[in-house]
């Protein structure tokens, strides 16, 4: 299996280098050559699979050519240690909770599954690479926790200053080691564009071994697709057309979904919830494509005004703007209704959502007013003690703090801040 970029001006590329590239040479993403199909017995049969299995069964065509099957299994018994449930909130409708990994958010499984990637590829290598991320909430924990100790690799951890919320801030500054955070002035655009910015900087990356482990990259990306897997594993036997509501910022997530579904697994619809940074509901809305800076919300995860990974949705769907309307849905929600969707779901349920949850569950109620028929599920993708303020005093209650946060509230903050690409720059030069 070949990868090969979007902007079709660079070489065709292994797995291997996809991953240690992260974005092509011309500044494209990386997409595989072709989507592999899994067997018709595969989804007849997936109630009897474990998740290693399926996990296994799906990734193994993207990397075979790269990692043999035996280490393939035992990274994959590494990531998925931990739970996937269901939680049905009505009759109709459950929440898929991705938050039970080590940093409580949906982004353990493509951060560790990376960084053991990498790990494996530089295992008897004297060679350093530096992992250059950009982060809104979520990712910069995950990937710091699933490279803490990882030999030979360095994490340069791109956060804006003042825009995540202080568990998340917590997760990605105190850990130390090869660990490094910068803190930026700006948005999260405006550190996606500094690590952009960094991997066509044609003398830093003589210099320095780059990668990247935003959504961006492969193997951040494709493992999101087992959670779409999981859940039809657990649904299938409801025999009812299953719809996804995806809460999106960078839209790798549901990307990941939709390749899923292109692998043959059966879905009625996407539907793509973001919250007032509305690029793409736009885009649905009207076929114009209009990214627009990001604006500060409570659910601060999907804060992206120009999301990358929606490219390759459009790639995925030929570019066919009638063709991608007829798979994907996307709503727009403020932060007022969110709050009015938690406690709703509380009320209702006795569920306590985390703010991109609530997005999710509100752009699923959308979708299903007019279908009334399908099976919903939305992704609850932080545990939400990590917007512990936003859910405390929404709902007026008290969240107890899990395990996983606790350990880390009393230790110290380091951060380096930054306001310009030149000082990024420099400190990978000189670090």
């Amino acid at each position: 299996m070949n990868f090969y970029s979007l902007h079709n001006n660079a070489p065709k590329v292994s797995f291997k280098e996809a991953v240690i590239k992260g974005i092509a040479p011309d500044g494209g993403l990386y997409f595989p050559e072709q989507i592999p199909q899994l067997p018709t017995t595969f989804f007849e049969d997936i109630q009897d699979l474990s998740n290693h299995e399926i996990g296994y069964r799906a990734l193994m065509p993207f990397v075979k050519d790269d990692i043999p099957p035996a280490v393939l299994k035992e990274i994959l018994e590494e990531v998925l240690d931990f739970d996937f449930p269901l939680v049905p909130i009505n009759d109709t409708v459950s929440a898929l909770e991705l938050f039970h990994g080590p940093t409580m958010a949906f982004k353990d499984v493509g951060a560790r599954f990376m960084a053991l990637c990498l790990g494996y590829f530089f295992k008897n290598s004297e060679q350093k690479v530096k992992v250059l991320v950009a982060t809104s909430g979520d990712t910069g924990g995950a990937v710091a926790n699933g490279f803490l100790g990882v030999k030979g690799v360095e994490v340069v951890i791109l956060y804006p200053s003042g825009k995540v919320s202080d568990i998340q801030e917590r997760q990605l500054t105190t850990l130390g080691q090869n660990i490094t955070a910068l803190e930026v002035h700006g948005t999260f655009d405006d550190c996606q564009k500094m690590v952009k910015k960094a991997f066509v900087d044609n003398s830093l990356i003589n210099s320095v071994q780059l990668t990247s482990a935003n959504s961006i990259n492969v193997a951040r990306w494709l493992p999101q697709m087992l959670y779409y897997l999981f859940a039809y594993k657990e649904l299938k036997a409801l025999n009812k057309k299953l719809v996804f509501s995806v809460p999106s910022g960078n839209f790798g997530n549901i990307c990941a979904g939709m390749i899923a579904q292109q692998m043959g697994m059966p879905v009625g619809h996407f539907i793509a919830a973001t919250n007032r940074n509305d690029t793409v509901p736009q885009y649905m809305q009207t076929g114009v494509y209009d990214p627009k800076p990001s604006h500060a919300t409570i659910s601060n995860a999907m804060d992206v005004g120009d999301p990358s990974n929606f490219v390759r949705i459009q790639h995925l769907y030929h570019d066919d703007f009638s063709q991608l309307h007829s798979e994907l849905s996307s709503y727009s929600f403020n932060d007022i209704e969110t709050k009015e969707a938690i406690k709703k779901i509380y009320k209702q349920a006795g569920y306590i959502a985390d703010p991109h949850g609530a997005v999710g569950y509100l752009g699923l109620q959308k979708y299903m007013e007019n279908h009334p028929d399908v099976y919903g599920i939305f992704l609850e993708t932080a545990h939400p003690v990590k917007f512990l303020d936003v859910v405390s005093s929404t709902l007026n209650i008290s969240l107890p703090l899990p395990p996983q946060i606790e350990k880390i509230m009393d230790k110290k903050k380091v951060s380096i801040r930054i306001s310009e690409y030149e000082e990024l720059r420099s400190f990978l030069l000189t670090k």
